[in-house]
Formats: C-alpha cells, structure tokens, sequence
C-alpha cells in the first residue's frame, strides 16, 4: 500500500557543479521535478512508501530517469510509458540544466521541456480511482505540473477531484515557473490555474503564491506575511492549512531561512528561525519543506511542529547538490531539537 502519491513531472537536472552551463565541460546529473522531490524526500527521509503518477519516453533517457527514481526509492508502478518515434518528435523526456550561483551571481535553470510525454497526458489517461483505491492517504501536485500544457491542467483537476472522493488529503503548491507561462496568459493565467485547483486542496504550500495581484507581483516583508495568508485564506474558504517558506537570499552562498503556516484552528504559527544558512544547492529546499510539513501532519503532529519538520528538511537539503533530499530522519528531528554543526563520531 502506498501512503503519498504525486503527480508530475520528473526530468534530468544536469549540474555543472562550481561552474556555469555555458562553458561546462561536464555535467552531474540528478532526477528532479518539483512534485517528485516531495514524495523522494516523504520516501527516503521519513520513510513512507509513495509513488509518482509521470510519463516518460521509453528510451535509453526515459530509462535512466526511471533507474534514478528507483534509487530513490519511490514507486515506479503508475509510469505512463510512451513509445519513442526516435528524433522526440511526438514526445520526449525533459532535461533541466541548472547552476547553484554564488555569492552575488544567483542560481539559473535553463529548462528544455517543451513537448514532453508527460505533458501531453490528457484527462481520463489516468485511472484515479483505482490509483486512489489501493489506500493512498495524501496525494501531492502543484503548478509546475499543471503549467506543462493545456491539457495538464485538465489533469491534476481530474485527480485532485478524484482523491476527495476517496477521502484522500489534497496538497498543492503553486510554485509558479514565469517560463512555463510565457505566451499562455503570464502570470495572470497561472493564478486563475491555481485558484481553481487549489479549490480541492486541504493543504496549500508555497501559500504566499496566492496572495497578491497574481504569482511574484508583491515580495512580502515578515510582518506582512500574517495578511498575505488570510488573503489567500479568503481566496479558498475550503483549505485547512496554508503554508510557506520565508527566505532572504543576501547571496546564493548564505539565505536567512523560516517559514510560516496558518490553519484555521491553530491560526498563524511560524517556524524555526535559521539566519545566516549556509547553502550548497537551494534547487528543492521548497519541496522538501513541504515533504517535512507533510510528513509531520500525517503524524498527526500540531501545525508547529509540522511546520518545524519542513523549516528543518528544507535547510538540510540545502547542504547538499541535487534536488532530492539526501538528509535523514535523525538530522531533521536534531536540527528541530536545536543541534548545531559538531562533529558526531
């Protein structure tokens, strides 16, 4: 039985480690998607069973990014597999290729997705009813996926529809990509997107997306982020939690880090606070947040600790490269206890 499932897609990040895309050499490469690092993370890290609703070209490409996942530990079982014309003309698998930044240059991603497989999933592709009748508790997606084409939004609605039906809890993050909308409505169709999946969410994260003229008009200030969320509050009477990472990036190498959350029993609460931090790799620290906060209401924790959960997964996945988390549960639960940096031997 599996506890998480997401919907999304998984691409290859190519890494040029200290160096920039425009004159590497070499490149690292990882699996990424904003939807998948959740359910990695929720897999490897607290140790639940998940599984990710993709679909890939089936060639030797599609293949690595399907021996990544299992790496990862997480169900390969619900993978839509797309026959391979050979030039990708029909479909194709989708390659990120990504800088971490440094000090006053900030990180770039320079995404090649158009026309991929999973982009072309289309409603009633997928049966949700079976895939949520096996006993799934939580069901993630977001508005990376659901940016991909016309018809993925027509997806993650069926899907999102269908977990409630089932009584299974609804999370979405909006994490909005300006590139994905550019020439389909900008930032103005990506917010009536969001409002009108968000409507099936029990649990929004990256909230702050919400709030506003549409996704990246206002950068909100500390003390104007309790507003920010009950605005978005307003916008969607039905949600029980909003939450959001807060961050301060004075440069690529050091941001000031917390988060913030409401519910409407709990109200507005705020994470640890983690001035100062050190980051390797910032590509993923927001899915892992919401792996962490996920993690943590599934337990059953108070909306706190949960929020403490993410604010710790999310900074530890920052000490890494990559966008999947490689932090354990012992790390996360000794940074919410206070650890520090020592050694341990």
């Amino acid at each position: 039985m599996t506890d998480v499932v997401a919907l999304g897609e998984v691409m290859l990040r190519f890494d040029p480690g200290e160096g920039r895309i425009r004159t590497a050499r070499s490149f690292q490469v990882w699996e990424g998607g904003g939807e998948y690092n959740v359910v990695r993370g929720l897999r490897r890290c607290f140790g639940l069973r998940t599984a990710v609703v993709t679909a890939l070209a089936d060639n030797a490409v599609g293949r690595l990014v399907e021996d990544l996942i299992l790496q990862g530990g997480v169900d390969t079982a619900l993978i839509r597999w797309t026959s391979d014309d050979g030039v990708g003309r029909t479909a194709r698998n989708g390659l990120n290729f990504v800088e971490r930044g440094y000090g006053i240059r900030g990180a770039l991603g320079v995404s090649d997705r158009a026309h991929t497989a999973v982009s072309r999933l289309r409603k009633g592709d997928v049966d949700w009813d079976t895939v949520f009748s096996a006993g799934a508790r939580w069901f993630h997606t977001g508005g990376i996926f659901a940016g991909l084409s016309d018809t993925t939004v027509d997806v993650a609605d069926e899907a999102m529809a269908a977990a409630r039906r089932h009584g299974v809890t609804v999370s979405y993050d909006p994490n909005h990509r300006p590139s994905l909308w550019t020439g389909r409505g900008g930032p103005q169709r990506a917010r009536e997107v969001d409002l009108r999946l968000a409507r099936h969410a029990d649990v929004v994260v990256g909230a702050l997306g919400l709030a506003g003229e549409h996704p990246g008009a206002v950068r909100f200030g500390a003390d104007e982020v309790p507003d920010a969320l009950a605005e978005a509050a307003g916008r969607l009477p039905g949600v029980n939690v909003l939450a959001t990472t807060l961050r301060e990036a004075p440069s690529a190498g050091v941001n000031d880090w917390s988060a913030a959350a409401w519910s409407a029993g709990t109200g507005f609460v705020t994470g640890p606070r983690m001035p100062g931090l050190h980051v390797l790799d910032r590509i993923g620290s927001g899915d892992a947040f919401a792996a962490g906060l996920i993690h943590g209401l599934l337990a059953g924790h108070p909306l706190d600790r949960a929020l403490a959960y993410g604010t710790a997964h999310g900074a530890l996945t920052m000490t890494t490269p990559g966008d999947v988390s490689m932090a354990t549960l012992a790390e996360v639960e000794a940074l919410v206890a206070g650890a520090d940096a020592h050694v341990r031997r």
